[in-house]
């Protein structure tokens, strides 16, 4: 075991720790070849002893010792004091000498470096350092795919989530993860090729998906309800994309292997809708005034009996779900044929509805779910799952969705403002202990009536960034939004009160290339230091947008 301690500053000399006829090659996938310092433990029976030390001054700055401490210091961030030498108590016991070696470790407090994660020592190992690697390549390891069988409905939301989310189950994180990855091939189809031409409506867009499983059977459109003079076009006409009034939304598609529908233990219709990416869907987002639902009968009284507050949801999100196109039928009424087309292409078989959305995405995926749970009878099970998604609506929406029978598990980011507007921010905690109390009930009936009375729907998964080991504690807001670190949180998440799962299976390098900024230092280095493989090596910004996925 090799155990570093430096002192450096713009006027103090670099020490190490050495020993006569001793040496360490250290790791080869470690880019340093010797070790500055090493604390030879030798076992004689049952007891350990430490030899005297003796500190030598470096002054050669090439040399790889020198080059070794600055890397360490960079790592720990902080100086670490010499090295202690605890007090010799040859006992003879075994468990006197255990506690002399532990002290040896304890006082450098490496473990409280790194919250939540192993010692340092033990993080650079060569085992763990081959971890590292693998994380930071393009290969690909795949998670085990166990079979839902007669669970299914469970995972799908049945009974809300209950018992799976804290801590995640195993499979649930593998299928909040794979649904990610649908939302993730919208965004890189529409990236590739973000114009809409008039003949986009007969032509069907490809879409790369993660799941081979599935086939794309629609193109959506959303169209807002508001434009842009004409010269703003004359002035950016290479950004003309960014002014369309209908663009590229997302997709449907149906699973089609009859192994994977075995494994799910159903038929699975995926609707997949992307976040925010023109200057008129930012225009849209904006207009957070609450109106009523279209095709809601109105009625004051729930099905349970009491009094009922009257949907209503975000007049931006509508618009673009609502409005029609010059060339393209509105987003919902897309939506609501393609899956009545699809249901009746597979009567008689057991189908589950899938919408899966990000921000934006996010949002349109509920009002898309209450539609089709009003669409018509003998509907199948549909499920929401949303990462980063605001609120779309006030407490009457929220009802509706749950009397429909529509279930929603909502992704966050503790650190994600997206996911707290809009409306007057209040805690979903606190909104629930208030509406429990006579008093506080009586408020807040008078508060949902506001314009800006908002409210979230469903079951959440909360999933924290600065948990993460390998992202920057004051990661950005953009970070924070991001999908790629949404499914970096959800895939290394096991619970409220457990570190970063170690043995987590996603690839941090599109992490890397998409939010290299907020990711650590030493990852970063990493990244450039350790062969990642032949084809991928370079800098951080060569690594390709579109990486195989673990799943």
């Amino acid at each position: 075991m090799l155990v570093g301690s430096a002192i450096s500053g713009p006027t103090q000399p670099t020490f190490r720790v050495c020993r006569p006829s001793t040496t360490s090659r250290g790791s080869p996938l470690n880019p340093w070849r010797r070790a500055c310092a090493s604390v030879q433990t030798l076992r004689n029976s049952e007891t350990i002893r430490l030899r005297p030390t003796r500190f030598v001054t470096e002054e050669n700055p090439n040399c790889s010792t020198r080059i070794h401490l600055s890397n360490l210091e960079k790592f720990l961030q902080k100086e670490t004091p010499p090295l202690p030498v605890p007090p010799q108590k040859d006992d003879g016991s075994k468990l006197g000498s255990e506690k002399k070696g532990r002290g040896v470790l304890d006082g450098l407090n490496l473990a409280g470096l790194w919250p939540g994660s192993k010692r340092v020592e033990e993080m650079m190992s060569p085992r763990n350092l081959n971890h590292l690697q693998r994380l930071l390549s393009r290969s690909t390891e795949y998670s085990p795919r166990n079979i839902l069988g007669d669970r299914w409905q469970e995972y799908h939301g049945s009974n809300d989530w209950a018992g799976l989310l804290d801590p995640l189950d195993e499979n649930l994180r593998r299928e909040v993860v794979r649904y990610g990855e649908f939302i993730q091939a919208a965004y890189h189809s529409f990236h590739s090729n973000p114009a809409t031409s008039e003949s986009a409506s007969t032509t069907p867009r490809h879409v790369a998906l993660p799941d081979r499983s599935y086939r794309v059977t629609k193109s959506l459109y959303a169209t807002s309800s508001i434009g842009l003079p004409g010269w703003v076009d004359d002035v950016a006409p290479d950004l003309g994309w960014m002014t369309q009034r209908s663009s590229w939304i997302g997709y449907v598609a149906v699973c089609e292997n009859e192994r994977e529908i075995a494994r799910m233990g159903r038929r699975d219709i995926v609707i997949a809708l992307r976040g925010t990416a023109t200057c008129l869907e930012w225009a849209e987002n904006v207009r957070d005034v609450l109106v009523r639902v279209p095709g809601d009968n109105g009625s004051s009284m729930g099905t349970n009996g009491s009094s009922r507050v009257q949907p209503k949801v975000e007049c931006g999100f509508l618009s673009l779900y609502k409005t029609p196109g010059s060339h393209f039928e509105s987003l919902s009424e897309t939506v609501v044929q393609e899956v009545r087309r699809l249901i009746e292409l597979y009567k008689g078989e057991t189908l589950s509805i899938t919408v899966t959305g990000h921000s934006l995405g996010a949002a349109i995926a509920l009002l898309a779910a209450d539609e089709l749970s009003r669409s018509g009878p003998n509907m199948p099970p549909i499920a929401v799952f949303s990462f980063g998604g605001p609120r779309v609506g006030n407490r009457g929406f929220a009802d509706s969705i749950k009397e429909n029978g529509v279930k929603v598990l909502r992704v966050v980011n503790t650190h994600d403002v997206i996911t707290r507007v809009p409306g007057v921010f209040v805690s979903e905690g606190i909104d629930q202990k208030l509406r429990e109390g006579e008093t506080g009930a009586n408020v807040l009936k008078v508060l949902d009536e506001m314009p800006w009375a908002y409210s979230h729907v469903g079951s959440e998964l909360r999933v924290d960034s600065k948990r993460s080991p390998y992202l920057k504690p004051d990661a950005d807001v953009a970070c924070c939004h991001d999908l790629e670190a949404y499914l970096h949180l959800v895939d290394g998440f096991i619970g409220s009160n457990c570190p970063f799962r170690e043995n987590a299976k996603r690839s941090i390098a599109r992490l890397l290339n998409e939010q290299g900024s907020n990711v650590k230092k030493l990852y970063t280095r990493k990244a450039l230091t350790l062969s990642l493989d032949s084809r991928a090596r370079g800098p951080i910004g060569s690594i390709p947008s579109c990486l195989p996925s673990p799943s």
